[in-house]
């Protein structure tokens, strides 16, 4: 066991005896491999099985609470992260099996932190967050006391009161005296940090019999409400339960949101936390499903593009969704999982899905408003056939996401067979990677991946939108001019404003059934108004290796430039470049064992670039991923038309190809004020326009002529059909 230091605070440089001092582990009891009693729940059987492994090899190699030293990925910062894993799963083993040795080795782990955690100051590894004690950010931090404390709440009763106050007191409460006092700043913020920090803080509070702690939770720190648990539930999350910082973090922040809900609907039932703005937390566990494809969340802001459903966070969502709602498609959910989370609530999921109680999750399309008050923009997911293998069109007309946000106004993503076809870089991060900057985010985050360049956006004269200011970008939202979905004709209409002075953007993204072809095609129109003349570039970022270009390009084999210096540019390399006829203006390429086919209507003087991000990188932060970018100079008022169409199979096994280039024939497209119509005509003569009015109601009656053609429509936006097949 660690014995207590004199010194007042660690030095950030420690001593070579004192870190030998504190790699030593002591020496710990080691519980009995015990045969846990089937319980008709194979999931959580699993999960308690595993648990008992991985704290019995805990306990075999004895404890260890290192001195913090390292970034993330380092030894100290991984073991401190194993300690509070096993904290938890301890706990409820000895909910579970009311075997004491659990009790001991608890005891024992809390006890060495107890002798450790009052010398400590500012993680030496520290960088511009808010630092940690235990950890290099104030984040890991709350993320451990969330963990600990329930493992400890289990325990505590059993502790002897001598060794019980020394945890209260010189860990839980000192610990909670730092989230609350010296990290008051992170703690008061509305952000998934400050989630953790007043989720850990809170339980604590309710497990020491704190009511001031709890207060300080609920309330912020000034318990005047401006700050705190119940004020970040109120902002958080619009009403539909998107997250203002994306899936990725909607997926992060659910697991302090549900367990701290869930402590205070058991302390305080009065409060109706899971009824509260008519039941948001659990629209949020929902809504966080929906926005995946495959399984994997929908990477835009800040985000890991492999984040899964498989995470801890959502196990613990899951399950406690389902203790309170009881609704058997989270069931579909957990068995998809394969896994659940290790508590009494996660119990309850595994027998109910042991007994067949559960029903499909319905995967749809949705609109999902952003901001507290859901006025601040929105997501679409058009959606066609299921989330394994269908289709799948992302509008992302949201807000800022504070943070975390990229500068991506009216950006679009799409999902077929299984893959992603257009794609979202996500963050620049190699998480808990310790040789990439210890896991933070990398300077690339900044230059490259939350640049409008790195996005399906449109760029404006080599400047990202608001010039890449943060602050600015806050203040301004896109507006969801419509939303409808049916199973021929999904559409989302977006606008934005002020992403750049006197210039408009409004993009109708749409998934559309075109008779003889076997998938939907995805249609993009995207319209500039602008009150001068500018460079517009327009990228389509891919996923897969190019078959065939339409056309003859200027291919750069000799040198590769970089397309330019600032704003993301800095980090593309050219590969290819040239003008296009409409008739050549398409690329096709190969995702997996299928084929996609981009076709576009390129404007007068317009040229299209083929590149690839990777440049001004010397230390291989980004990956090498391809795209093609539309240019146009001189323009004001334009529209972008373009229609990506899935296509054809592969067969690796058979080396059978089927229909690898596109039954698409020709495009079109016509506008007036305040009309614009695209025509898609296959191989086989059938003709499907897609016409869209920016102004009027439902019912107001439009009509433009295109391809010689009189379309009429009423209300936003229509799916015409033309022809089914050529006489």
């Amino acid at each position: 066991m660690i014995r207590p230091f004199r010194v007042a605070a660690l030095p950030i440089v420690m001593p070579i005896a004192l870190l030998l001092l504190s790699a030593t582990p002591s020496v710990a009891a080691v519980c009995t491999p015990h045969v846990l009693a089937p319980g008709g729940a194979v999931l959580f059987d699993a999960e308690a099985t595993r648990a008992r492994d991985s704290v019995i090899a805990m306990q075999r190699s004895g404890i260890h609470v290192p001195v913090p030293r390292d970034p993330g990925g380092g030894a100290t910062h991984e073991q401190h992260r194993r300690n509070y894993r096993a904290l938890y799963e301890a706990g409820e083993l000895y909910r579970l099996t009311k075997d004491r040795c659990y009790v001991q080795f608890i005891r024992d782990m809390l006890v060495a932190y107890a002798d450790l955690y009052p010398r400590l100051g500012p993680h030496p590894a520290r960088a511009n967050q808010q630092y940690g004690r235990l950890f290099w950010q104030n984040l890991n931090d709350a993320v451990w006391l969330v963990n600990a404390v329930q493992g400890y709440a289990a325990v505590r009763d059993a502790i002897a009161p001598a060794d019980r106050r020394h945890i209260d007191e010189d860990l839980f409460r000192n610990y909670a005296r730092f989230m609350t006092v010296e990290s008051v700043a992170t703690f008061d913020r509305i952000h998934n940090h400050a989630t953790w920090a007043t989720a850990g803080v809170g339980m604590t509070g309710y497990l020491l019999g704190d009511a001031d702690l709890v207060e300080q939770a609920l309330l912020g720190s000034r318990k005047d409400g401006s700050a705190g648990f119940l004020r970040q539930l109120d902002e958080l999350f619009s009403p539909d339960g998107y997250y203002a910082e994306g899936p990725y973090y909607q997926r992060y922040a659910l697991q302090p949101f549900v367990v701290f809900a869930e402590a205070i609907a058991r302390h305080d039932p009065s409060r109706r936390i899971f009824a509260r703005r008519d039941g948001v937390l659990l629209k949020a566990i929902r809504n966080a499903i929906q926005l995946t494809y495959a399984g994997r969340l929908f990477p835009f802001n800040d985000a890991m593009p492999d984040k899964s459903l498989n995470t801890e966070e959502l196990y613990q969502a899951v399950a406690i969704g389902y203790a309170q709602s009881h609704d058997p498609a989270l069931l579909s959910i957990a068995e998809r999982q394969g896994r659940v989370a290790f508590s009494a609530a996660g119990r309850e999921v595994a027998r109910d899905v042991a007994a067949g109680r559960a029903r499909p999750f319905a995967f749809t399309s949705l609109l999902l408003r952003d901001g507290a008050r859901g006025d601040l923009g929105a997501v679409a997911v058009l959606r066609d056939g299921d989330d394994a293998r269908g289709m799948a069109l992302v509008a992302k007309n949201t807000s800022q996401g504070m943070g975390h946000g990229h500068f991506d106004k009216l950006n679009w993503l799409l999902y077929d067979q299984g893959a992603a076809l257009v794609t979202d870089y996500g963050a620049a991060r190699f998480l808990n990677i310790e040789a990439k900057d210890g896991g933070r985010y990398l300077p690339e985050n900044e230059t490259w991946a939350k640049q409008s360049i790195a996005h399906n956006v449109l760029v404006v004269d080599g400047r990202s939108h608001f010039d890449g200011d943060a602050d600015r970008a806050e203040q301004s939202a896109p507006t969801q001019l419509h939303f409808a979905a049916s199973d021929r004709f999904s559409v989302s209409i977006g606008r934005m404003v002020n992403a750049y002075p006197g210039l408009t953007m409004t993009r109708t993204l749409a998934l559309v059934s075109v008779p003889g072809l076997e998938r939907p095609v995805a249609v993009d129109l995207l319209r500039a108004n602008a009150e001068a003349a500018h460079r517009y570039d327009l990228p389509l970022h891919f996923n897969g290796h190019i078959t065939r270009v339409g056309g003859p390009l200027d291919s750069k084999v000799v040198a590769r430039p970089v397309l330019g210096e600032t704003h993301g540019y800095q980090h593309i390399w050219v590969d290819a470049e040239g003008a296009l006829p409409r008739e050549q203006a398409y690329l096709t390429w190969m995702t997996g064992d299928h084929f996609a086919t981009w076709r576009w209507l390129p404007q007068p003087g317009a040229r299209v670039i083929l590149a690839e991000s990777g440049a001004n990188d010397p230390r291989f932060n980004l990956r090498r991923e391809p795209l093609l970018l539309q240019r146009i100079d001189g323009a004001r008022d334009t529209l972008f038309a373009g229609v990506l169409e899935s296509h054809g199979h592969y067969d690796s096994e058979t080396e059978l190809t089927r229909a690898t280039d596109s039954q698409i024939r020709a495009i079109e497209s016509a506008s007036a004020p305040g009309l614009d119509a695209l025509l898609i005509e296959t191989l086989q003569g059938a003709r499907v326009a897609v016409a869209v009015a920016y102004d009027g109601g439902a019912d107001t009656l439009h009509a433009i002529t295109l391809a010689g053609q009189q379309l009429e429509w009423r209300g936003p936006a229509a799916r015409i059909v033309l022809a089914e097949k050529r006489p």
